[in-house]
This record gives structure tokens, C-alpha cells and sequence, in this order.
């Protein structure tokens, strides 16, 4: 592992190179690899459950403490898998929350400049008709 800038380490393993982000104070430590957020409290020091969710309507939480920098969608904006829907900056980092799957936005909880807690929901979306329709001819 080697840091490569403030909280930012270039970690290689098995021939692999993976950029890694962390935040917090070593009692409070917060980790972004790969599009998920890991806490040494979660379970195995694993990814954070921000609790259940179901496939149609699935909810995008804070997975950090942090301040919400940008809002990129609006209620009824249609997203794809991978877009940057809102960018949070925690110690001096900054985070984009990523859409997990194609959709659309059915309410935004957040505006520019708040201050959230980890598993506030930020973002409501629910699948689009073409990613329902794909699902249902499989």
C-alpha cells in the first residue's frame, strides 16, 4: 500500500492495482474502494448495510458523515447505471454517489450544502420501464 495523496493510498494485491480512499480519525476510520463504503464497525469490517432495500425502489443513503457539495439530479431525472447523482465531501474528500442500476429519481432528500449522517437517505429511485421490461423477459 502506498499513499499517494491526503487519504488516498494505491493498494496492489495479486497483480492488481485498486485506488483507495479513507476518511475519519483512526477511532472513526470510513474506507471507499470499488463503489462501497466500508467502516471498521460494520460486521467483518465489510461494506455498510444501510439497511433493506428492494430491487424496484432502492434508496442511496450517506455512507459517511458528510457535507453534500452538489445535487446532479432532480426528481423525475432518468438515470444510468454509474452516474454521478450527488458528490458529498467528507475530510477533504470528495465522494460521488453512484446510481447502482438504470432508473429513474423519485424524490432527492438532500440540498447543496447540508450536513448528513451516515444511512440518511439521500436518493429514492425506482427502476425504469425498459430495465422492468428486461427483467421480465428473462
Amino acid at each position: 500500500m502506498t499513499q499517494i495523496a491526503a487519504g488516498t493510498y494505491r493498494v496492489e494485491h495479486d497483480g492488481r492495482t485498486a485506488i483507495v480512499y479513507v476518511a475519519g480519525p483512526p477511532e472513526n476510520r470510513w474506507a471507499f474502494w470499488d463503489g462501497h463504503v466500508y467502516h471498521r464497525d460494520s460486521p467483518y469490517g465489510g461494506p455498510v448495510d444501510n439497511g433493506p432495500r428492494t430491487h424496484a425502489d432502492p434508496l442511496l443513503a450517506a455512507p459517511m458523515p458528510a457535507t453534500v457539495v452538489k445535487v446532479l439530479v432532480a426528481t423525475g431525472s432518468t438515470v444510468r447505471r454509474g452516474d454521478a447523482l450527488i458528490v458529498l465531501e467528507a475530510m477533504k474528500m470528495e465522494l460521488a454517489i453512484r446510481a447502482p442500476r438504470d432508473g429513474i429519481v423519485t424524490a432527492v432528500h438532500c440540498r447543496e450544502g447540508d450536513l448528513v449522517q451516515p444511512e440518511r437517505v439521500l436518493i429514492e429511485f425506482a427502476e425504469s420501464s425498459r430495465e422492468t421490461e428486461r427483467g421480465q423477459g428473462e
